[in-house]
């Protein structure tokens, strides 16, 4: 009997640490400090965020079995009613299916970093940085209803940024050399518009945020392990396959 309930608490154990998510967020909320500055950065465009990545380097999975999702935003502008809300239209693909996509980012938290990072050797230690920080997000993309396989994407959004000497918002990718490196965490679900199944969705710079640690076993960069490559990690995308 004792065996028994040793073995189903090391099953369940085991179980429960095989299915531990790698790269939920950035950044520690122990680097961050706590008091959300919306207002103060309302004046500050973030759009440049989302598209400053090549888009062979945006990775993203939908279903339990984590195929291959690809994400192009075609079109991203600031809101003139809103300042903290961003409009965007795009194309996704799964396989071989294309939908075109419109919808939101709207922006609910501005968090500023303790400590300044200036990467490697202190390269950017001198290059006039004010501040550093996280944007959290929520969006909402809805797929055109009269294209095959279409849905709505949701969720949360995190992206690192930082204030240049200029008194403009960049893209940070200043510690892009570190193994740990990602940036625009897109992490929620894809909701069909004809059936209603939800399936999980993340996509991201550099690497798929929310997913099972076995899923990446690269060191440096993206590698996918071979029990998901089947599924539509093998093709490479066609060049500007959104055009």
């Amino acid at each position: 009997m004792k065996k028994l309930i040793v073995f189903v608490c090391l099953f369940f154990s085991f179980n429960s640490w095989s299915q531990n998510l790698c790269r939920t967020h950035i950044l520690g909320q122990d680097e961050l400090i706590q008091k959300n500055e919306l207002q103060k950065y309302s004046k500050y465009d973030f759009s440049n965020l989302w598209i400053q990545t090549d888009n062979n380097l945006v990775y993203g999975i939908i279903g339990e079995n984590y195929e291959r999702i690809l994400i192009k935003f075609t079109s991203l502008k600031r809101s003139k009613n809103n300042t903290n809300e961003y409009l965007v239209t795009g194309k996704s693909m799964v396989k071989s299916n294309i939908c075109d996509f419109s919808g939101k980012i709207t922006v609910v938290k501005i968090q500023e970093l303790k400590k300044l990072r200036f990467g490697v050797d202190d390269e950017y230690k001198n290059a006039g940085i004010k501040k550093q920080g996280l944007l959290t997000a929520v969006y909402e993309f809805v797929e055109d209803k009269n294209q095959k396989g279409s849905g709505r994407f949701s969720g949360n959004l995190e992206s690192i940024w930082y204030l240049d000497k200029n008194d403009l918002i960049q893209y940070n990718n200043i510690e892009i050399d570190s193994d740990k490196y990602f940036n625009n965490a897109f992490v929620g679900k894809w909701k069909s518009n004809n059936s209603g199944k939800e399936k999980i969705c993340n996509w991201a710079d550099y690497r798929v945020p929310n997913v099972n640690c076995d899923f990446d076993k690269g060191a440096g960069e993206l590698n996918v392990s071979e029990k998901y490559q089947k599924n539509g990690w093998w093709v490479k995308p066609k060049q500007n396959w959104w055009k």
